[in-house]
């Protein structure tokens, strides 16, 4: 006679841990991306942010809706006013049976310079009530060079363990193996439509294929472009530099330390061996009271590393730029040529 299967309680069903899948893929609707680039373009230059809403399913993070927070200043009762906001938005969503589930924000940049304290807090902020969130990038200025500059991005595990901690000293970052690359992990971006969205655009392409040409792409000069990130560049090396003299700065100040103690254990020996010889007994060779054996607090590395970022990001965008440039000209030569 077979056993008959074993029949567990709810409570145990939701006792039970199950392993989160890894986040593989943020799937967004059409109609959401049009939402972010409506709000990012209508307000540029100005930064602006905005909620995601959607579902989190296995290994896709679904973005199905998104409002936009409105413009405030550094304000606590403006801010009280925003959050107010926010929540009377979903309430709505939800009235009109829209999905209402927090799975996020977005937020415009400019030339790729989002990599900030800020951002890393607002992260934290929101890992608190949401396990698995993530960050939409929108950079205006990029995409009118002909690219869609949208990018997700999230923090890695092993940064937020740290960050939790409080603890980027160099001996910490090198027990954990994390390097400057290590702070954020960019997910790859899905857009998709239903398929009542999709015959409706299928019904609008022409027929005929398209006459009118696009000369803004055989645009030969690139100098806007390639200032703005110069400069950044330029700036972010400065506050590089500044980083580094704070490290030399501790380590002078360690060095000096170091030989403060040694010319003390030195005297401190001598005098034990006098009162060695005269029956004493000897005095401890560590006085904590002493100043000169506090430890010197070692600078964060955080911002050092958020700084490398940012470099990276705008040396990954001259090249983008400088190729595209080449790619044009050789072309022009070859038109001149025949």
């Amino acid at each position: 006679m077979a056993n008959p299967p074993m029949i567990r309680s709810f409570l145990q069903v939701a006792a039970t841990e199950e392993v989160a899948q890894p986040l593989r893929v943020v799937q967004i609707e059409g109609l959401a991306v049009l939402k972010i680039i409506k709000h990012c373009k209508e307000n540029a230059p100005a930064l602006v942010t905005g909620q995601l809403l959607g579902l989190d399913v296995g290994s896709v993070l679904e973005v199905t809706n998104c409002f936009p927070f409105p413009i405030r200043e550094e304000d606590e009762e403006i801010e009280a006013d925003g959050a107010n906001y926010q929540l009377e938005m979903m309430r709505c969503l939800r009235e009109v049976n829209v999905d209402n589930n927090t799975v996020g924000w977005y937020q415009s940049t400019l030339y790729g310079s989002f990599q900030t304290v800020e951002l890393i807090e607002t992260f934290m902020n929101y890992q608190e009530n949401i396990k698995r969130c993530v960050c939409i990038i929108y950079d205006p200025a990029r995409s009118n060079q002909g690219v869609l500059a949208l990018k997700a991005m999230k923090l890695t595990d092993s940064f937020m363990e740290l960050y939790r901690n409080n603890n980027f000293t160099g001996e910490k970052l090198r027990e954990k193996n994390l390097s400057w690359v290590d702070i954020f992990e960019e997910i790859p971006i899905k857009v998709s439509n239903s398929a009542l969205i999709s015959a409706f655009m299928t019904e609008l392409e022409a027929d005929t294929p398209v006459t009118q040409c696009d000369y803004d792409r055989l645009q030969l000069s690139t100098k806007p472009q390639m200032e703005r990130n110069v400069e950044f560049l330029i700036d972010c090396m400065d506050d590089l530099s500044m980083e580094q003299q704070k490290f030399q700065f501790y380590y002078r100040n360690l060095s000096r330390q170091q030989a403060q103690q040694q010319a003390w254990l030195q005297k401190r020996r001598a005098e034990n061996n006098a009162r060695k010889a005269a029956g004493d007994e000897p005095l401890p060779e560590e006085d904590p009271s002493n100043p000169i054996f506090k430890p010197v607090p070692e600078p964060s590395r955080l911002e050092s590393f958020l700084v490398t970022n940012q470099i990276s990001n705008y040396c990954n965008q001259i090249n983008g730029v400088a190729g595209q440039s080449f790619s044009r000209l050789y072309l022009m030569k070859a038109l001149q040529e025949s």
